[in-house]
């Protein structure tokens, strides 16, 4: 992924008004993110932390979506795989994120959910550029390329849904 400014990351919100998008928290060390090993940004809003954002490059623009954890499943039911990368995390290292679709299903109130890694951090776990606290990834037979390929294909396939 290319890196990205703070107003292209704001001006790629496809799920929310572009009030809130003006408003939400980016990242401030966008400058030290790893851009050529990320396939998506993503982050956690320290300030709502039942908010998460992602930002990924799709059919030749940005995307970026608000996502939420249902309250319901906040503090203790969590997978323990995600859907994304196949990484595996004890406890809290997989939440359900759920995300409002885009248009006029996601203002009536349409969402669509997948597990994912908490910190969001599917691409450098891939990579092995990260390791998860007391989880791990599974020795696996496909190449790295072929696990990036899958983690960018589940990303799109979760995209589909919302009709992004």
């Amino acid at each position: 992924m290319k890196s990205l400014s703070e107003r292209d990351i704001r001006d790629s919100f496809v799920n929310c008004s572009k009030g809130e998008a003006k408003r939400l928290a980016v990242p401030r060390d966008l400058g030290e993110r790893p851009w050529e090993d990320l396939d998506f940004l993503g982050w956690r809003d320290p300030g709502a932390p039942d908010r998460s954002y992602l930002v990924t490059e799709r059919r030749g623009r940005l995307v970026g979506l608000t996502m939420r954890f249902p309250a319901s499943q906040r503090g203790f039911l969590h997978r323990s795989m995600c859907s994304l990368c196949m990484t595996t995390h004890p406890g809290g290292g997989v939440s359900l994120m759920t995300a409002r679709k885009a248009g006029s299903a996601g203002r009536e109130g349409n969402s669509v959910g997948l597990y994912m890694c908490t910190d969001l951090a599917c691409s450098l776990y891939v990579r092995g550029k990260r390791v998860p606290d007391g989880g791990r990834r599974f020795e696996e037979s496909l190449t790295l390329e072929e696990q990036i390929a899958r983690t960018t294909a589940n990303l799109s396939a979760f995209l589909d849904k919302l009709d992004v």
